[in-house]
């Protein structure tokens, strides 16, 4: 509403509109990030805690994933909702460090607070904090240390390192060594960097017997079984035909009536039927294929020949799955039958149906391409196999950033406070007021470490009177927290590292996310519609704007 000298106001927003400006919108956002951000602090860490999250409908999930946690929150608050949207984004583009780039982002806006208190603009914040990511970007490619990729202790100690907050510490081992193996195994050279396509990797959740049961296949596993009774349930030295077409009869297109006078033209009908079918199945054998899988259905008939052939079948398999099997096993997934040539199977060494738990699996071993295999996790109950799955999602993610960049830094808090102790000694030579906003940079830093010896049980204030009196040496680069002792030790000897990816895009969306909220200082929040009567008006308008385009 504005309103004229005259005294008359006047009306520019929908009546039931929200608005807040100024100072107030800005620490409304603040407040808001502050609280998601306070929400996963005591997740952080080794000896983090888990979140119970309850939704709608009763389901529960126990986590401490960042990820996970943001997904399944029921936000509302716009600038909050922004949290979860880093959170997307940090799992997206390197799949963990999710809470530190959500952390940050609060701490950043917490420290901003001061700066606001003290009539520091808010643009000049923004410019300030901008600059220290930057320096701060620079800091951890020049602390970073590259490593040899076909090593596979140390990809094996980062993938450990990922997982030593997650609920699996017991098969915390074979965890990381399943991760290694696989990622490993995907990678692909593409110029001069390599490249790992997680998709590639296939995770099936089976709950029963426990986490050291989990177990890493050189192939893929489809979730279903085999089609016939009477069909083989074990090939050595498989040929696959893979097949996008039904093994059955298609019913036409359009609606069509068959007139039938006499009996033996039903019976030749069937017969017509019945030997389609078995030239089907003719055809397969006779290019030498020995297992199909089908994307879609095989009839009954068909069925009967190709046990009879002695061939193994599955059918309605995901096209996910299937374009699996093509990586794996070489072959071609062919959408006509007539058109099938024995150049389009793919060879697997061995193909078997087996039971695990209650259901029975197909297992395609072997294969000839090992750049698809799949990873079966067992666990004692549905939650605890959910967060195996998380865990290991996150480890795999860490060793393919490994491979990807090649270079790491340390755990523990070490990169945090290197990198803020360096910003407190460039901040002085930006001068002005962005100095402030640099050296509160490297305050938010701090907060990470911090959090880390607050959720072990330490008192927070002497670690990191600790910690800085470590990295006051040349050398002290590598001094961490050992959240088990609580010493201050070099934590590259102990095997805590992490990818620099993963550091440098923490820190790049924690900034943007911190410098967009500071920018905003206007909140116009539209009134919510209430009842059909709001919903058929909404619709009704909508069709009006549909017919001016036109």
């Amino acid at each position: 509403m504005s309103v004229e000298p005259t005294g008359i106001p006047v009306l520019i927003l929908k009546e039931g509109t929200q608005r807040t400006a100024g100072r107030d919108a800005l620490r409304n956002n603040i407040m808001a990030v502050k609280a998601i951000s306070e929400a996963l602090r005591t997740t952080y860490g080794p000896k983090g805690m888990d979140k119970m999250l309850v939704d709608s409908l009763g389901d529960i999930t126990i986590t401490n994933d960042g990820a996970t946690i943001l997904d399944k929150m029921d936000i509302q608050h716009p600038g909050a909702k922004m949290m979860v949207q880093i959170a997307k984004g940090q799992d997206e583009e390197v799949g963990d460090g999710t809470k530190t780039a959500v952390i940050l982002a609060g701490e950043l806006l917490r420290q901003s607070e001061d700066l606001l208190d003290k009539g520091i603009h808010p643009t000049v914040i923004v410019s300030g904090y901008k600059k220290a990511a930057e320096e701060a970007e620079k800091i951890i490619k020049e602390i970073s240390e590259p490593i040899d990729i076909n090593n596979k202790e140390i990809l094996k100690k980062i993938a450990t390192t990922s997982l030593y907050s997650k609920a699996v510490q017991g098969s915390r081992d074979k965890l990381a060594e399943i991760a290694v193996e696989a990622a490993t195994r995907v990678a692909e050279k593409r110029g001069d960097s390599y490249f790992v396509d997680l998709d590639s990797i296939q995770i099936i959740k089976k709950y029963g017997g426990s986490l050291l049961d989990t177990m890493l296949i050189d192939g893929v596993v489809i979730d279903k079984e085999v089609v016939h009774p009477g069909m083989p349930k074990r090939v050595e030295n498989a040929k696959i035909a893979l097949l996008d077409a039904p093994l059955e009869i298609e019913k036409p297109e359009i609606d069509a009536e068959i007139r039938i006078n006499d009996p033996t033209q039903m019976r030749k009908f069937l017969q017509e039927e019945e030997e389609m079918l078995k030239r089907m199945v003719d055809k397969i054998a006779e290019v030498g294929a020995n297992v199909v899988i089908a994307q879609k259905g095989i009839d009954d008939v068909a069925q009967h020949f190709l046990a009879k052939r002695g061939i193994l079948a599955v059918r309605r398999v995901k096209r996910s799955d299937m374009e699996k099997l093509e990586r794996a096993t070489g072959g071609r997934i062919v959408s006509n039958i007539d058109d099938l040539q024995p150049s389009d199977l793919g060879e697997a060494a061995l193909v078997e149906e087996r039971k695990i738990g209650e259901d029975k699996m197909v297992f395609v071993e072997g294969a000839k391409s090992a750049k698809s295999v799949t990873i079966l996790i067992r666990a004692g109950f549905e939650r605890l196999v959910d967060e195996g799955e998380r865990a290991l999602r996150d480890a795999l993610s860490a060793v393919a950033d490994a491979i990807k960049m090649a270079k790491i830094v340390a755990g523990g808090g070490a990169t945090e406070v290197e990198v803020a102790k360096r910003l407190k000694e460039i901040a002085p030579k930006i001068g002005g007021k962005q100095q402030l906003a640099v050296e509160a940079f490297a305050r938010a830093l701090e907060t990470l470490p911090s959090t880390i010896a607050e959720n072990a049980g330490y008192d927070a204030l002497e670690i990191m009177m600790k910690l800085r009196a470590a990295h006051a040496n040349s050398n002290g680069k590598f001094m961490g927290i050992d959240v088990y002792t609580g010493n201050i030790v070099n934590m590259k000897d102990i095997g805590i590292i992490e990818p620099a990816a993963i550091k440098l895009n923490a820190i790049k969306a924690a900034t943007e996310a911190a410098t967009m909220i500071l920018r905003i200082d206007d909140f116009i929040a539209a009134s919510k519609s209430t009842g059909a009567g709001a919903g058929e008006k909404g619709k009704k308008e909508e069709g009006e704007k549909e017919e001016e385009k036109d």
